[in-house]
């Protein structure tokens, strides 16, 4: 889909803050607020805008500690891969997965309250999976940038 430079403001726009109203944001793009709605229901439709979510702080709510996990299956088989696919949806504390080339298969980003609560997920629930061959943890010492904005 092509994008104006207004279709690319108001995705920053949005992106930056998604509770704007469609007056603050006709305000920004200079445009009137039929037209900012218009805009806005057509990237919902078209599924540019696949959703509005609310950011939780991670430290407020004890989740913090954050864990990137390097899988490794015993095979490549098609049926291993998807059923770790399966599983690993059902894991609440793995809030990303993704497949990857190079010595691992799979990375997940895993946040927990701390060291314990990541070993009681390993010994529980991840380890319990069938076909994973080894995992490799890295520990977040600290967040250099966080964000899911995607500038167009």
């Amino acid at each position: 889909m092509h994008f104006d430079e207004i279709d690319r403001k108001l995705l920053l726009f949005l992106q930056q803050d998604a509770k704007q109203t469609t007056k603050e944001l006709s305000q920004k793009l200079n445009l009137s607020a039929t037209a900012v709605y218009e805009r806005v229901r057509k990237l919902e439709n078209t599924g540019i805008i696949k959703g509005y979510v609310a950011v939780l702080d991670k430290h407020k709510i004890a989740k913090d500690f954050l864990v990137l996990c390097h899988v490794k299956l015993v095979q490549h088989k098609k049926e291993f891969i998807l059923h770790f696919e399966k599983e690993v949806m059902n894991l609440q504390e793995v809030t990303e997965c993704f497949h990857v080339s190079g010595d691992f298969d799979y990375i997940l980003k895993i946040c927990v309250q701390d060291m314990a609560d990541y070993r009681n997920f390993m010994l529980t629930k991840l380890t319990s999976l069938k076909h994973i061959a080894s995992t490799h943890s890295s520990f977040m010492i600290a967040e250099v940038k966080n964000t899911i904005a995607i500038m167009l």
